[in-house]
């Protein structure tokens, strides 16, 4: 590391985001280049460590590529961009190798990977550590970063804003140069510059009152990358994942995607006869694409006036789901559901991003020197939904791409730029102004734009947004920053971009659904915004 002045950083490449994209890429990187990674609070809190199911991969014998291509354009209704889909999926066996000499402890059966199948593929090709994949992954991953020299963490730095144009040597470019973060250590805004910036920030499913995703999820990378000039795509595209455990003391849980896949039954509560409604609603019933699935609960709660329906593994045996489910069983249990014996309740809830900052196969964003990998990004791989356990291995693809592009750049010095002006003052009331506009964007976001949408709503939201943004504008301009008003900030703009996308198209399509236009177009087009210039 570089140290120009007190309060500036310089380094070969920034990483803002430690989940499986963002320590990917440093790993990959760290050899050749000095990086940083900046995360907004502790190595293991952002939402791969919540991944339950798995990571996608043709690795069994009968399956081919061209399955799980297929399989994905399927899901992605008719949005998925092939050559970016043949790319990951031609690209995830060798993921999954090199994870394996890191020393990820997948599941085995008779001494091969185990795989199982989850909804919307049609063979099984989910490797998976039990029913914890993500934190087995995150955490074999940190240990490495940890052990790296190369790597510097700088863990609870919030970022403020990317910086592009200008150096302190009057040297103007529409390259990105570095960011500004929020030490919430110090309680100082730091500048960091390096040639080479990695957005891999996660999704914004805080956007929504119900999500599965941590409270790190607020959009931090698509709303800088906006703002920075870049343009993003299919930010109407929201996945609400069917199955989020129901419970008055459990947040976020969600109930893994595999417990369908091995049998696992939607029910109606006992009081509406306890029977099996997803055959009426699709043939594959259970194994439907998470957008089918989730519409149906949704359809049954509304129909019925229910606050849950309810997920039946019961007929399994306890040895197979303790093999199969353990971290699921443990948290169930914990809250006196035993799954082995009852139903679980389970209601949809936010839980993936698919738009995002529009990149190339190179995770290159719009703005030279910037990229954007993971839930960050629009690879065009999701389309209008994305298939499961697709989510992990494009993380580690577009990280490994990104990481071999900047490697065969030539070598540049990071430049020198300006200190944040630190001269405001903090008011007294921005706690509480921050928690009633946040409280308010989340529950409009859900009531008007989530899983069943209208014009009339969606107007609604975006009257909202409009006020929000005018009020966190005061803010931001005069008043000393916090992660708070920072994440805030940030999820009104993502929130603007998903209203600004959901009405721009005319048509249901995957994960949107519109009463107003429920018929699907015959052309499908991305939705593509274009940010005005500065």
């Amino acid at each position: 590391m570089i140290s120009y002045e007190s309060g500036q950083r310089a380094f070969d490449v920034l990483i803002v985001g430690s989940g499986l994209a963002g320590l990917t890429a440093a790993l990959q990187l760290a050899p050749t280049h000095r990086v940083a990674i900046l995360t907004k609070r502790a190595m293991s809190d952002g939402s791969s460590g919540w991944a339950q199911g798995g990571i996608a991969a043709v690795m069994a014998e009968g399956d081919t590529f061209a399955s799980h291509v297929d399989d994905t354009l399927i899901a992605g209704a008719g949005l998925s961009d092939l050559a970016a889909t043949r790319f990951v999926v031609e690209h995830a066996p060798q993921t999954i190798a090199w994870l394996q000499t890191l020393g990820v402890p997948f599941s085995q059966e008779a001494g091969q990977l185990h795989l199982t199948r989850e909804g919307g593929h049609s063979a099984r090709r989910i490797v998976h550590v039990t029913d914890a994949t993500g934190a087995a992954v995150q955490r074999t991953l940190i240990e490495h970063v940890r052990q790296t020299p190369n790597i510097s963490l700088f863990e609870n730095h919030t970022l403020v804003d990317l910086i592009t144009g200008t150096d302190t040597s009057g040297q103007t470019s529409g390259r990105c140069l570095g960011l500004y973060a929020l030490d919430e250590a110090t309680d100082k805004v730091l500048t960091f510059a390096a040639p080479h910036t990695i957005l891999a920030t996660g999704g914004a499913g805080k956007v929504y009152l119900y999500t599965t995703n941590p409270d790190t999820a607020t959009g931090d990378g698509i709303a800088a990358a906006w703002r920075a000039g870049c343009r993003v795509a299919n930010m109407e595209f929201i996945q609400f994942h069917p199955t989020c455990l129901y419970h008055p003391h459990a947040k976020s849980f969600l109930i893994t995607e595999a417990v369908r896949g091995e049998g696992g039954k939607l029910l109606l509560p006992a009081s509406e006869g306890g029977t099996r409604f997803m055959p009426a609603h699709d043939a594959r019933a259970e194994l439907a694409p998470r957008d089918i699935v989730a519409r149906a609960i949704d359809f049954e709660m509304k129909k019925h006036g229910l606050d849950c329906v309810y997920l039946d593994i019961s007929h399994q045996p306890l040895a197979f789901i303790l093999e199969h489910f353990p971290h699921v069983h443990a948290r169930c249990l914990e809250l006196g559901i035993d799954m082995s014996k009852q139903p679980i309740p389970v209601v949809p809830a936010a839980h993936y991003t698919c738009g995002g900052v529009l990149t190339d196969l190179h995770g290159r964003t719009d703005v030279a020197g910037l990229y954007a990998i993971g839930e960050t990004a629009c690879t065009g791989l999701h389309g209008a939904n994305r298939l499961a356990s697709n989510s992990l291995v494009e993380c580690m693809v577009f990280a490994r791409a990104a990481s071999q592009h900047i490697q065969a750049m030539p070598r540049a010095a990071p430049p020198a730029l300006a200190a944040w002006d630190d001269s405001r003052v903090t008011d007294a009331d921005e706690a509480v102004v921050i928690s009633h506009n946040w409280d308010e964007l989340r529950r409009f976001m859900w009531d008007y734009v989530g899983i069943v949408r209208t014009n009339k709503r969606l107007e609604r939201a975006a009257h909202r947004i409009t006020l929000l943004q005018g009020e966190i504008h005061e803010f931001y301009a005069n008043f000393h920053v916090t992660r708070d008003l920072l994440e805030l900030r940030n999820l009104v703009q993502v929130a603007e971009l998903i209203v600004r996308s959901a009405q721009a198209r005319h048509e249901s399509r995957g994960l949107h659904f519109s009463r107003d236009y429920p018929e699907t177009a015959a052309a499908a087009e991305p939705t593509v915004l274009v940010p005005a210039p500065a």
